[in-house]
């Protein structure tokens, strides 16, 4: 196989993609023209994207976006997890899963199991699960070399009722909704900050370990300076060299990829990847190691761009349009040397 010249990576959270089942509650599913739609907007935007790797989040039912998938050149295509049914409602589905797309091969592909060690160090030894099933994979990437990837969807901001604890029916108790919104609301962000600690920890070991580029990508559910998820990006400074000089390797450690991006450089500001009640907030994140960083010596890359497809969302809108995402995609191009080179699209 040739070494390829350029690189594309993308993520997209497809907004409850489900057919031809119901999400959460039975009144809750796509019609005809809904789930045509739906369809017809991921075909476009895998066209659009020109993505080499795409990572999914929220799918219910992965039989159907595979086939969305390889019509549109992704031969490869795997999820480490299943939706659960309703025991009462078969037809309605829960806990999606997340999902990765390829057009270049799999060296491995498998669900992120969690560190046995890293769960007692942390004191979740025994009750630990993912809300959703992180994937991880590996690629040889020609004129590149060996790439691990982590595909991620972190818990979300929602929080769990504590109702059944104090015994309240009433959902609109001043109690319950002040209980909720301090403990409930870090519970949640616990939960998120240990879901991301097991993903971080299992990359800087394989970055160590294997001397591979690293990719993190998917929908984090806050934004990455928040105190649940800060310490991702804490790993290493984007313009010393000294250390990887030493280590013969770019040093562990992950960053944002926008803020090694020519859009950053040029001072462009990142564009929102999701709006609430017409606030824009990024919750969607591409994290990479510093063998993506164009200015360490050791890296192959020359460049990275930094790519949004958010022409669907509408900052005005306050329901959800399930025919579409309520997430943008984003995407970085990387560019390197290698002999032989082409354009892996």
């Amino acid at each position: 196989m040739s070494a390829f010249k350029s690189i594309r990576f993308a993520t997209l959270n497809l907004l409850n993609y489900a057919a031809p089942y119901s999400f959460y509650q039975l009144h809750e599913r796509y019609n005809a023209t809904q789930w045509r739609q739906k369809q017809q907007f991921i075909a476009r935007f895998l066209q659009q994207s020109q993505a080499t790797v795409v990572a999914f989040q929220e799918v219910f039912s992965p039989k159907q976006l595979e086939v969305v998938c390889k019509k549109q050149g992704y031969d490869y295509f795997a999820t480490v997890a299943s939706p659960r049914s309703d025991n009462l409602y078969p037809q309605v589905l829960f806990n999606p899963v997340v999902a990765i797309a390829a057009k270049i091969p799999f060296q491995h592909c498998h669900e992120l199991t969690p560190c046995p060690e890293l769960l007692e160090y942390l004191n979740n030894q025994n009750e630990f699960k993912f809300n959703r099933t992180p994937i991880k994979c590996h690629f040889d990437v020609p004129g590149f070399g060996e790439l691990a990837c982590y595909v991620v969807h972190f818990k979300s901001q929602r929080v769990h009722s504590m109702a059944h604890m104090l015994n309240i029916h009433n959902l609109d108790d001043p109690l319950l909704n002040l209980l909720q919104q301090t403990v409930g609301m870090m519970q949640s962000q616990i939960s998120r900050s240990l879901e991301a600690s097991i993903v971080y920890y299992d990359a800087l070991k394989t970055q160590r370990e294997k001397n591979c580029a690293t990719l993190v990508m998917g929908d984090f559910n806050d934004n990455i300076q928040s105190p649940a998820l800060s310490f991702m990006t804490q790993g290493f400074h984007p313009t010393r060299c000294e250390p990887c000089l030493e280590l013969e390797q770019p040093i562990v450690g992950l960053t944002d990829a926008f803020e090694l991006s020519s859009e950053a450089i040029a001072g462009k500001i990142k564009p929102v990847t999701h709006y609430y009640k017409g606030r824009g907030n990024v919750l969607d994140y591409i994290l990479v190691s510093g063998h993506f960083n164009t200015k360490c010596v050791l890296s192959r890359v020359q460049s990275l761009r930094y790519l949004s497809f958010d022409s669907h969302l509408n900052p005005e809108q306050i329901d959800e349009d399930i025919c579409v995402s309520d997430h943008s995609a984003i995407g970085i191009e990387i560019a390197f040397n290698g002999n032989d080179a082409r354009i892996l699209r």
